[in-house]
């Protein structure tokens, strides 16, 4: 355990190194100041409109007496290591369409998958592991999508505080180990794992969450085939896109990097789970209680909201091998209301589609049916985070663990 626990403490500091430095032909020092005023100014979108507070920088002083009371004590934000964007969000994303690159990814590299008014797009892991948010606009709407390796979580929200449009960075900073993120208005930090402002200028105010579940390149480009894939080759910066600076990270009895406080022991910390949070009741899914050979169908509720959790296997995890490809296989899951045309319905797996016991249609993971009575039917999306239990159990507090 030693050993293995240097080897990912070395990896780290190789991933901090990597990624402070600055876009190639940019010297560092110049990547700062581009970063430090460009505060108000949105990078990608419409010009922004609205009034928010001014004052000072929860960037500088985490205690300074002109901000609202914090949502958490600021003594838990530590530094992880790099200076606010030394990883460097992407400002101005590029995509190219799918049905033309069906091999840009091996089949098995997690992407993260957002779909609005009709616009599909697919934000590569072996991406969004280097740079943690991409400020984008999709289907018509401004969105900061993001990605927390170290609590392997994806979360998307709508980047308009206020009807004030704004960008998101990486603060460099960590609370209980999950990215620490911050607006370019008001340079208050932000979580990412619940889009909350917890200190600054902006605390108390919450984003809009947008489901962002990760999937398998090989399920994404069949499932949306029209969709559009964020081009790793045109990203601005220089990184090892495919290489997964974490090795060994994925370990159920490992200890998560930089945590500060109590752990929930009804399960390891590093347990991957399926965290569902519906109409104000939390739950955590076991990933091991979930999965089977093929795929696998939970009939299952949150509080009083039934919901239905499909797993298909053929997902590699971006956390485990050196290259993310080789990851071990952990699959893909989509949570959905199982009602479709007014009717409830029981979901089972055949091979590695489903089907629901009322009509005999057939499903795919993206909760899509393809073929039956409900052909044509698209069930809602319920937004879930595939994560590790310390980090859900830390945010979620009261969430009930369901196993078996």
């Amino acid at each position: 355990m030693v050993t293995r626990n240097l080897v990912i403490v070395v990896a780290m500091g190789a991933l901090v190194l990597a990624a402070c430095a600055a876009p190639e032909g940019v010297e560092q020092q110049d990547l700062v100041t581009m970063t430090s005023t460009t505060t108000t100014t949105p990078a990608v979108g419409e010009p922004a409109v609205g009034i928010l507070p001014e004052g000072p920088s929860a960037l500088d002083n985490m205690t300074d007496s002109a901000f609202p009371e914090p949502l958490v004590d600021p003594r838990d934000i530590i530094s992880g290591g790099p200076p606010p964007d030394g990883i460097p969000s992407i400002d101005t994303p590029v995509f190219i369409d799918v049905v033309d690159n069906l091999d840009a990814l091996p089949a098995n590299e997690p992407v993260v998958l957002l779909e609005i008014n009709g616009d599909a797009r697919a934000y590569p892991v072996r991406v969004m592991i280097w740079h943690e948010i991409v400020n984008d606009v999709v289907g018509g709407v401004p969105v900061a999508v993001t990605y927390c390796p170290l609590c392997n979580s994806a979360a998307t929200y709508d980047r308009r505080v206020r009807a004030f449009q704004t960008t998101f960075g990486t603060s460099g900073r960590l609370f209980a180990s999950a990215l620490v993120m911050y607006d370019r208005a008001t340079e208050s930090l932000w979580t990412h794992y619940n889009g909350e402002a917890v200190v600054g200028l902006l605390a108390g105010e919450r984003l809009t969450e947008y489901a962002s579940p990760l999937l398998s390149w090989g399920e994404f480009r069949s499932s949306h085939p029209n969709g559009r894939l964020l081009d790793f080759t045109q990203t601005g910066f220089n990184r090892d896109y495919g290489r997964n600076p974490y090795v060994g990270y994925d370990d159920p009895e490992g200890t998560p990097f930089l945590f500060r406080g109590a752990l929930d022991d009804r399960a390891t910390a590093l347990a991957r789970v399926v965290g569902v949070d519906v109409d104000g009741s939390s739950a955590a899914f076991p990933l091991s209680s979930l999965r089977a050979e093929a795929a696998a169908a939970t009939n299952t509720g949150v509080g009083a909201s039934p919901i239905v959790i499909l797993w298909k296997a053929g997902q590699a995890s971006a956390l485990d091998s050196g290259s993310i490809e080789d990851g071990v296989d952990v699959g893909s899951t989509g949570v959905f209301r199982p009602i479709a045309d007014g009717q409830s319905l029981t979901f089972v797996a055949e091979g590695g589609a489903f089907v629901d016991l009322e009509t005999g249609s057939t499903w795919t993971i993206t909760g899509h049916a393809t073929a039956g009575s409900l052909e044509g039917s698209q069930l809602e999306r319920i937004p879930h985070l595939d994560t590790f239990w310390f980090a859900w159990s830390t945010y979620q507090p009261g969430t009930v663990l369901v196993e078996g």
